[in-house]
């Protein structure tokens, strides 16, 4: 029976060695990728992929780009989260189409005025805040919106390296979301920090503009999987009520 939300939360943990005699089911592991792709992400623009890797071949490259750690040694599949920052305009583009498609054939005369900020937001708002040119552009953009909130609350945050951190973070909500749908169906996962992601776009053939947001292996644990008890500082250490 699958688990509850709070109970697979509590049952996930990094698991570093799998049973070799247990195998785990690949459309069952795409549906926790369904999942995934459910996760809240910022201005719905969805900037992320997600690489199912089953191909024996594929798992060897990718345990050597991630350091050879056992995580990956003895993974039966492997789920890499990639970050597309560089689709932003193709996602921009399928959230308008989407939008005109929900409002109806109508001129835009007849938008009203929530459907005329919707569209305005995807039309105009998104290529304001992710259009760039090396980086330089987005400097002059952070340096008005510093004037502006001089006056009034404005949202800061235009540069480059700014909206790479928006997108890691939205890949990071999905990543949360495939490994507790993957820890209710008894299946273990482990979040790979440690890898080469040169080698692991090779491994995958991403493109330039692709960056690697997490490996995560796969499997059911070994007995001697999980490598001791979990540690959380105190609550109260980390728990602020205003």
């Amino acid at each position: 029976m699958e688990k509850t939300v709070t109970a697979a939360i509590k049952y996930r943990r990094s698991v570093r060695v799998y049973d070799q005699d247990k195998a785990i089911v690949a459309d069952k592991v795409k549906e926790c990728i369904r999942n995934a792709t459910l996760a809240p992400t910022s201005s719905n623009l969805q900037l992320w992929e997600f690489y199912h890797v089953t191909n024996k071949k594929v798992l060897q490259k990718l345990t050597k780009a991630c350091l050879g750690q056992n995580a990956a040694k003895y993974a039966k599949q492997m789920v890499v989260v990639v970050v597309r920052k560089d689709l932003w305009k193709k996602r921009a583009k399928a959230n308008i189409a989407f939008l005109k498609s929900n409002i109806g054939d109508k001129s835009p005369q007849e938008y009203s005025r929530r459907e005329k900020f919707a569209l305005g937001y995807y039309q105009k708002l998104i290529p304001t805040v992710y259009f760039d040119v090396f980086g330089i552009l987005g400097w002059i953009k952070y340096l008005v919106f510093q004037v502006v909130g001089l006056f009034r609350p404005t949202y800061r945050q235009v540069r480059n390296s700014d909206m790479r951190i928006v997108a890691h973070k939205s890949a990071g909500l999905a990543a949360q979301n495939f490994m507790v749908s993957m820890a209710a169906i008894g299946y273990d996962t482990c979040p790979m920090e440690g890898s080469d992601t040169f080698l692991v776009k090779k491994a995958l053939g991403l493109p330039f503009g692709a960056e690697i947001n997490m490996v995560i292996s796969c499997g059911i644990r070994d007995e001697n999987g999980i490598y001791g008890e979990r540690f959380r500082v105190p609550f109260e250490e980390v728990y602020k009520s205003i």
